[in-house]
């Protein structure tokens, strides 16, 4: 079984701009977590992390060529979740399905490219970007956020969502 998470962090002196940057992402994670619930659509999560982040007085990218992505006995499986769209579209939320959200977001454009060690990818105007992931598996009793140290409960407590490890 797979599990996959990122995180950004942050070294060094760090301008205000980059800091804020990675909390939107971050948020705008969370916001598409909020809609993993059975019965409802992936582009209801698409559509809630795009919303998330277009809800700030600034304008990000959002990269548009990676995307969340169904995992379990493969890292990468359908469905894939965009960081984009409209809510009502794709595959229906199941109990059983383990999701990866993982929204990314620039201060410049969404065009980017991997280096030759292929695997590094950068923004081609050089501008900061910022990438959070989690791992939500759907239960009978709600998510259950399998990349955060307490399933998430925490951060899904605060946004009204039901928290639902296996016993």
């Amino acid at each position: 079984w797979h599990g996959d998470a990122a995180r950004t962090v942050l070294v060094g002196d760090v301008s205000e701009e980059a800091r804020t940057l990675s909390e939107v992402t971050r948020e705008s994670m969370w916001a598409g977590i909020a809609k993993v619930v059975p019965g409802a659509r992936i582009g209801d999560i698409s559509a809630a992390v795009q919303a998330s982040l277009e809800s700030h007085d600034r304008d990000y990218g959002i990269i548009r060529e990676y995307t969340g992505h169904g995992i379990g006995t493969e890292m990468h499986m359908d469905p894939d979740v965009p960081n984009w769209g409209r809510a009502g579209r794709g595959p229906k939320i199941v109990e059983g399905m383990v999701l990866c959200i993982e929204p990314m977001a620039t201060l410049g454009t969404e065009v980017t490219a991997t280096l030759d060690d292929e695997w590094t990818v950068v923004t081609v105007d050089g501008s900061w970007a910022s990438h959070w992931e989690n791992t939500v598996a759907v239960t009978s009793k709600g998510l259950w956020v399998l990349s955060e140290p307490d399933g998430g409960q925490a951060e899904l407590e605060k946004r009204g969502v039901p928290f639902g490890p296996l016993d």
